[in-house]
C-alpha cells in the first residue's frame, strides 16, 4: 500500500493505495483535479477567477459555467439548510470553500474508479473519501483528531457500505471560520459526519456546528447521515450507526 502526498488548497491531501501498474499516472491526475479547482476558486490567489469576481474585475454574470453552477448549488444547501451553511462571507464575498474541496474529492475519486481502481482512501484536510476495502480485506477506518489535543485522536469510525464519506468540522480543522446566515450556535466544539456522499457530509458538518442541536435533529431526518458531536465540555454524543461502531471503543457513548 503506498502514500501519496500533495499539498493544495492551503491543505496536505493524501491518497492511500496499493502500488499497481498505472498508480503513478492515477496520482498525477488526482492532484491536477484538485489543482485544477484550487485556480479557479481560490481566495487567496489574486488572479483566480473568483477572486476577480469578489474584487469587481469580473461580473458573475460573465464568470464561468462551473463557477456559476458551483455558486447556486452552494446557495441550494444554504437554502436546504436554513442558512446554516452560507456561501457568503460576512463582508459578502463568495466564498466556496465550503463545497469546492469536496467536489474536488469527489472529481478524483471518479478519475480512480474510472481507471479502475477500486480500493484507495483520500484523506484532504481531515475529510476523507474510501472505496473498497484496505489490502487485507479489513473496512478503513478513519481517524479523527481530538478537538483539545489535535495530535492525538479522539476515535476511530470504520468506513464500510455506502456511506463511505466522512467530514469533520470545528475550530481543531478549520479555526473559527465558519460562515452562516444565522446566529451561530456555540453547543458544539467539533462534528464528524459519515454520509454516502462527501459534498454531503461536509456542507452538514458545518451546518450542525453552526445550527447546533436543532440542526442536527433536522438534519439526521432528513439526510441519510450518522453524526458524532464534540460539545463544549467534552462530551460525546452520537446517532445510533456511530454508537453501535464506537461503543466497542468508547463505552458510555449515548
Amino acid at each position: 500500500m503506498g502514500s501519496h502526498v500533495f499539498e493544495t488548497m492551503g491543505t496536505v491531501v493524501s491518497l492511500a493505495i496499493a502500488d499497481a501498474p498505472g498508480v503513478a499516472d492515477a496520482v498525477t491526475a488526482v492532484t491536477r483535479h484538485f489543482s485544477a479547482f484550487d485556480e479557479r476558486f481560490s481566495l487567496y490567489a489574486v488572479d483566480s477567477e473568483l477572486s476577480r469576481v469578489a474584487s469587481g474585475q469580473l461580473a458573475l454574470t460573465a464568470s464561468s459555467d462551473e463557477l456559476r453552477s458551483t455558486y447556486a448549488s452552494a446557495l441550494r444547501w444554504r437554502d436546504d439548510t436554513g442558512g446554516a451553511f452560507t456561501p457568503h462571507r460576512p463582508d459578502g464575498v463568495i466564498d466556496l470553500n465550503g463545497t469546492v474541496k469536496a467536489l474536488a474529492m469527489q472529481a478524483a475519486a471518479d478519475e480512480l474508479l474510472d481507471r479502475g481502481f477500486s480500493d484507495w482512501c483520500l484523506n484532504a484536510g481531515g475529510d476523507v473519501l474510501c472505496a473498497g476495502n484496505q489490502p487485507d480485506g479489513s473496512p478503513w477506518r478513519v481517524g479523527v483528531v481530538d478537538p483539545a489535543d489535535r495530535n492525538a485522536l479522539l476515535f476511530s469510525i470504520p468506513v464500510d457500505g455506502s456511506r463511505h464519506a466522512v467530514a469533520t468540522s470545528g475550530s481543531a480543522e478549520r479555526g473559527d471560520h465558519i460562515w452562516t446566515a444565522t446566529a451561530i450556535d456555540r453547543s458544539y466544539l467539533q462534528v464528524t459526519v459519515v454520509a454516502d456522499d462527501i459534498e454531503t457530509a461536509d456542507v452538514l458538518a458545518t451546518a450542525i456546528i453552526a445550527g447546533g442541536p436543532d440542526a442536527l435533529a433536522s438534519f439526521v431526518e432528513r439526510w441519510s447521515i450518522d453524526v458524532l458531536t464534540v460539545a463544549r465540555d467534552g462530551s460525546l454524543a452520537a446517532t445510533p450507526g456511530l454508537s453501535a461502531a464506537l461503543e466497542r471503543l468508547e463505552p458510555g457513548i449515548s
